[in-house]
C-alpha cells in the first residue's frame, strides 16, 4: 500500500470559461471525449441495454419504449451538437448545461419545473496510482435518468451489475431511485477509499515507531492532500442530500426519500472519517519532527558536555602552554612572577593528572544530574 495515494490524478486541465463570459454559454473542448451514450430500459419485468450512436436515433429509441424507465449513460462531452440536442428535447436550463460541461461543480442540487437537477464528486483509486476527482452529473425526468461523465471510466459497474440481474428496487422503485443508488455508490467508494488510507496511515505509523525516516513525512503529507480533496467533495455532498430529503419536487418518490436518509447518514460518517483521518495525518508529521528534534537535542547535548570537560583541560593547557621563562637567558635574573612549574620535575604529570581529575569530577557531576542517560 506505501505510496499509494502519490498524488490527485487530473487527465487533462480543466478549461474554465474566460472572464466575463456570458452565463449559459458552454465551449466543448478540443481534447474532450467522444461520447459513448448506453441506454438501460427496464421495468418491474423486462431490462434492455442499447448503445446509440446519435440523438436521432437516441429520439426514436426512447419514443418506441416510452413505457419503460431509462437510465441515458453519457461517458463522454465531446460533441456540441448532442449536448446541444439533449438540452432542447428535455427543455434543460442553458446554466445547467453549462455546470455539465464545465466539470469544476461542487456536489448541489438544483429543481426545476419538469426536472431535477443534481452534481455529485466520484472519486475513485487510479490504475496508476493516486486517486481521480471526477464530475458526475445527473438530469432526473418522470422515468428517465440522464448522466454525464467526461471520461469513459467509473466506479458504478455495480449498480449496471444490479440493474442487469434485477437485484432489489433497481428495476421496480423507478429513476429517482436509481439516482439514489448511483450517489449511494459513489459515498461507498469514499469508504473504500478512507478505509485504504486509515490502512496506509496505520502502516506509516509503525514505520515512525520503529524508523524516523522522511519519507514518512511525504507519504503522510500526501494522504492528507488526498484527504482534502475527499472533505471538498463530501460536506457539499451531505449538504445535496439533505436538501433531497427536504425537496417537494415529485420526481423525487416518498419511497426514495426514506433511502436517502440512510445516504445522509453516510454522507456524516464520510466526514467524520476524513476529519480523524486528517488529524492523524498531521500528528504522524508532527511526531515525526518531534523525533527528529529529540534525536537533534541528544547529540546537542552529547556535543555540550563533551565541550564542557575540554574546555577547563583546554585553559589548563592554553595557560601552561605560553613557556614564560623562569630565568632570564641574557642577564640570569630570576624572574619570580613567570611559571615556576615549567622546571619542575613531575611538572608534566602534575599537570596531566589535575586535568584527569577535574574531567572525572565533571562527568560525575553530569552523571548525577542524569546528563548522560
Amino acid at each position: 500500500m506505501s505510496g499509494k495515494f502519490r498524488r490527485i490524478i487530473g487527465r487533462k486541465k480543466k478549461v474554465l470559461p474566460p472572464p466575463g463570459a456570458s452565463p449559459g454559454i458552454f465551449h466543448v473542448t478540443e481534447d474532450a471525449l467522444k461520447p459513448r451514450i448506453t441506454v438501460y430500459s427496464f421495468s418491474q419485468t423486462t431490462y434492455g441495454e442499447t448503445s446509440v450512436a446519435a440523438f436521432d436515433e437516441l429520439k426514436e429509441f426512447l419514443h418506441d419504449h416510452s413505457k419503460e424507465t431509462h437510465w441515458i449513460d453519457i461517458q463522454g462531452l465531446g460533441d456540441n451538437n448532442l449536448l446541444t440536442s439533449l438540452k432542447n428535447h428535455f427543455s434543460i436550463s442553458a446554466l445547467v448545461m453549462e455546470d455539465i460541461v464545465h466539470t469544476r461543480q461542487r456536489p448541489k442540487l438544483e429543481e426545476y419545473e419538469d426536472y431535477v437537477f443534481a452534481i455529485s464528486r466520484m472519486i475513485c483509486l487510479a490504475k496508476e496510482g493516486g486517486i481521480e476527482n471526477e464530475q458526475v452529473s445527473f438530469i432526473l425526468t418522470k422515468n428517465i435518468l440522464l448522466t454525464f461523465q467526461e471520461n469513459y471510466e467509473d466506479c458504478l459497474d455495480p449498480v449496471r451489475k444490479r440493474l442487469r440481474e434485477g437485484k432489489g428496487n433497481s428495476r421496480a422503485a423507478g429513476a429517482s431511485y436509481l439516482m439514489y443508488a448511483l450517489m449511494d455508490l459513489i459515498i461507498d467508494n469514499y469508504f473504500y477509499i478512507l478505509n485504504k488510507m486509515g490502512d496506509e496511515l496505520d502502516n506509516l505509523e509503525d514505520r515512525l515507531y520503529a524508523k524516523q525516516d522522511k519519507s514518512i513525512t511525504v507519504e503522510a503529507q500526501q494522504i492528507k492532500r488526498a484527504l482534502i480533496t475527499i472533505r471538498r467533495a463530501a460536506w457539499p455532498e451531505r449538504d445535496k442530500v439533505n436538501d433531497m430529503i427536504r425537496s417537494q419536487s415529485p420526481l423525487i418518490t416518498k419511497n426514495t426519500r426514506f433511502f436517502l436518509k440512510d445516504l445522509y447518514d453516510h454522507s456524516i460518517q464520510v466526514i467524520d472519517l476524513v476529519e480523524s483521518y486528517k488529524e492523524l495525518s498531521t500528528s504522524l508529521i508532527d511526531m515525526y519532527l518531534s523525533f527528529v528534534s529529540n534525536r537533534t537535542n541528544e547529540v546537542m547535548r552529547l556535543l555540550t558536555v563533551i565541550s564542557s570537560v575540554f574546555i577547563p583541560l583546554t585553559f589548563i593547557a592554553g595557560v601552561y602552554g605560553m613557556n614564560f621563562a623562569r630565568e632570564n637567558p641574557e642577564t640570569g635574573k630570576v624572574l619570580e612572577q613567570n611559571m615556576p612549574e615549567l622546571y619542575s620535575e613531575h611538572g608534566y604529570l602534575y599537570t596531566i593528572l589535575v586535568m584527569v581529575v577535574i574531567a572525572l569530577l565533571q562527568l560525575f557531576y553530569f552523571w548525577r544530574k542524569g546528563w548522560l542517560k
